[in-house]
C-alpha cells in the first residue's frame, strides 16, 4: 500500500500586496477580492534558489514530525519549470543538500498547475513498480523569476511556495484512478519567453471552464463516486473567479469547494499541496477531489481516499 504520509510547505516572508498596485494597474477592491480573491503574493528571498525553497519545506516537515528517517528515502522527484540552472536536474541539488544515500532515484517532472496531480501517479507508479516504501515529491515553481511586474496579468496573481509530500507504505490517503489531458495546439496561451512569463488570461479561463468541469465527471465516473460523496474539492487555485466558476457550473455547495489563496497568491504546482497538508489533517474529510490544471494547456485529476 502507497500513498500520502503527510505533507508540509513553505511560504516565504516576502509580500507584495495587490491593494497597493490598485492605482498602477487601475483595478479596485472588489476586482481584487472578488475576481482574482489574492490579497497578496508572496516572494522568495533574491538569494534562494528553487532547491533552497525546498529544502525549507522539508524542514517544516521535521518541525511537524521530527525524525523522517531520511536514510530511508529511495526517489525525490521535483516539480519546477523553474529549476536552479538547465543542469544539473533539481532534483540531484536537493538531493545533495539532504545528503541522501546514493542508492536514492531521483529526478525532475516540468510541469506547471496540473504537476501535482500528474507527480503524485508518477512517483507512486514508480515506487509500487520498484517495491520502494519512501520517497519524497517536491513542487516549488518561482514564478518571481520570470514575472514582468509591470504586467497586470501576471503580477498580481502568482506568488512563490514549496511544499514536500512524504509519499510512504504507511499512508492516510490512496490515490484512486486518475485522467489526464493535453490541449498542446494551444500552449502559448501560457508561456515563457525571453525569460518572460506571459498568459492570455482570459483564454486559459476560458479553458478551464471547457475542460475541468467535464474532466471531474469523467474523474467520478472512473472511480465510481457520486458527485455529492466527496467531502472537499481541492482545485488548483488559479484565482477566485475560476474556482467558483467551476464549482458553479458543477453544482457544489461552498463548503465543499476550497480557495485558500488570498494571503500568498497562485503558486502553480504547490497550490493544491498547500491545501491538501491542511484538510487531510480533518478527520471528516474521507474523500478528497483534487484538480490540477493549466500550462500546457493540460489538466489531470485525482480522488483520494482515507485509508
Amino acid at each position: 500500500m502507497i500513498g500520502i504520509e503527510d505533507i508540509s510547505f513553505y511560504l516565504p516572508e516576502n509580500s507584495i500586496s495587490n491593494y497597493d498596485q490598485k492605482e498602477m494597474f487601475g483595478i479596485n477592491d472588489h476586482f481584487i477580492e472578488k475576481k482574482l480573491g489574492i490579497k497578496k503574493t508572496l516572494i522568495k528571498n533574491a538569494a534562494d534558489e528553487t532547491s533552497d525553497l525546498c529544502i525549507k519545506a522539508y524542514k517544516n516537515v521535521i518541525n511537524k514530525k521530527g525524525d523522517v528517517n531520511i536514510g530511508d528515502v529511495e526517489v525525490l522527484v521535483v516539480i519546477t519549470q523553474n529549476p536552479d540552472m538547465n543542469i544539473p536536474h533539481t532534483s540531484a541539488i536537493v538531493h545533495g543538500k539532504l545528503d541522501l544515500s546514493e542508492n536514492c532515484a531521483c529526478f525532475d517532472i516540468s510541469l506547471g498547475c496540473s504537476g501535482y496531480v500528474y507527480g503524485l501517479s508518477i512517483i507512486e507508479s514508480f515506487m509500487k513498480e520498484n517495491n520502494f516504501t519512501k520517497g519524497l515529491l517536491f513542487t516549488a515553481d518561482p514564478y518571481s523569476k520570470i514575472i514582468n511586474r509591470k504586467d497586470k496579468v501576471t503580477s498580481l496573481l502568482f506568488g512563490d511556495a514549496a511544499t514536500v509530500t512524504i509519499i510512504s507504505n504507511k499512508p492516510i490517503y490512496q490515490s484512486g484512478k486518475c485522467t489526464f489531458g493535453t490541449v498542446g495546439k494551444r500552449c502559448q496561451e501560457l508561456k515563457c519567453e525571453n525569460g518572460e512569463l506571459f498568459m492570455d488570461g482570459h483564454a486559459v479561463f476560458d479553458f478551464a471552464l471547457e475542460y475541468v468541469p467535464r474532466d471531474i465527471e469523467l474523474l467520478l465516473k472512473k472511480n465510481n463516486i457520486k458527485i455529492h460523496e466527496v467531502d472537499k474539492f481541492v482545485f488548483h487555485q488559479g484565482s477566485k473567479y475560476i474556482v467558483d466558476s467551476i464549482a458553479r457550473i458543477l453544482g457544489l455547495p461552498n463548503e465543499k469547494v476550497v480557495f485558500d489563496a488570498e494571503e500568498y497568491g497562485n503558486t502553480i504546482s504547490s497550490s493544491i499541496p498547500i491545501i491538501l497538508s491542511k484538510e487531510i489533517q480533518k478527520e471528516n474529510n474521507k474523500t478528497i477531489l483534487i484538480s490540477g490544471f493549466g500550462v500546457g494547456l493540460s489538466w489531470s485529476g485525482n480522488i483520494l481516499g482515507r485509508v
